[in-house]
């Protein structure tokens, strides 16, 4: 079985509250150090059997469409994954 990671970010002219949010909450927690925070999603696909190119390019033409809002979001990743990277 195969594994497809998809992440998703909102684009960077739109606004992020919750990134926002989650920015200022840090200092609060002890990271004063983090300047900024985008909060996306990410997709966790398992496929049968191995991931080929073929099947990467697909999943990566439907993630726009399909995972993602054109207007407003960007697919940032596409990739075959090991249980071990995740």
């Amino acid at each position: 079985m195969g594994r497809i990671v998809v992440d998703v970010m909102p684009k960077s002219v739109i606004l992020d509250p919750q990134g926002k949010a989650i920015t200022a909450a840090l200092p609060r927690e002890g990271l004063e150090r983090v300047r900024h925070v985008r909060q996306g999603k990410r997709f966790e696909i398992d496929v049968d059997g191995e991931v080929d190119d073929a099947l990467l390019a697909r999943v990566a033409e439907l993630a726009s469409s399909l995972l993602a809002n054109p207007s407003l979001e960007d697919v940032t990743r596409v990739a075959a994954v090991e249980d071990d990277e995740l």
